[in-house]
């Protein structure tokens, strides 16, 4: 049975873009630990959520469902088996969003800077593997220009 319209505008007109809980621990935790950054960047491709300019890191807090992500905490065999539970409109905005998450990371990689993505369930249950990541490339001195994804952080 489909759902009502308006139940379906304002659960979703709810979801915020910024500032999102795991995004604010993860700020919280790098700033405890006496780093400065940049939030919502809107000078670079994709508006990063946490930028460092002067060592060029981009940091992304991927939500698991509007990312993509979603089947791998069901439990489900892949990213198809779940996407074919979803109406097509639902469907179609995965895939965009998850397309153009690769085409900003390669923009990003393109301009020199190094690209991390953390999904928002792996901020959660892992903060410190996360914290390791974003700080082993803040320390980093030579250019990283890389992509630090999302099973990077998972494993």
């Amino acid at each position: 049975m489909p759902r009502d319209p308006a139940v379906v505008y304002k659960a979703m007109s709810s979801v915020r873009s910024e500032n999102t809980t795991p995004e604010l621990a993860l700020r919280r935790e790098l700033w405890k630990r006496g780093y400065r950054y940049r939030i919502n960047y809107k000078k670079l491709p994709g508006k990063p959520d946490i930028v460092f300019t002067r060592k060029k890191i981009a940091i992304f807090c991927d939500g698991d469902y509007w990312h993509g992500h979603n089947w791998a905490l069901r439990g489900i065999p892949s990213l198809k088996e779940e996407l074919d539970a979803y109406t097509p409109y639902w469907r179609k905005k995965i895939l965009r969003n998850i397309e153009r998450d690769k085409r900003i990371t390669a923009q990003l990689l393109d301009m020199g800077w190094t690209v991390i993505r953390l999904w928002e369930s792996d901020i959660k249950t892992d903060m410190a593997k996360c914290l390791e990541l974003v700080c082993s490339a803040l320390s980093s001195n030579d250019s990283m220009l890389m992509a630090l994804s999302h099973s990077a952080a998972s494993k």
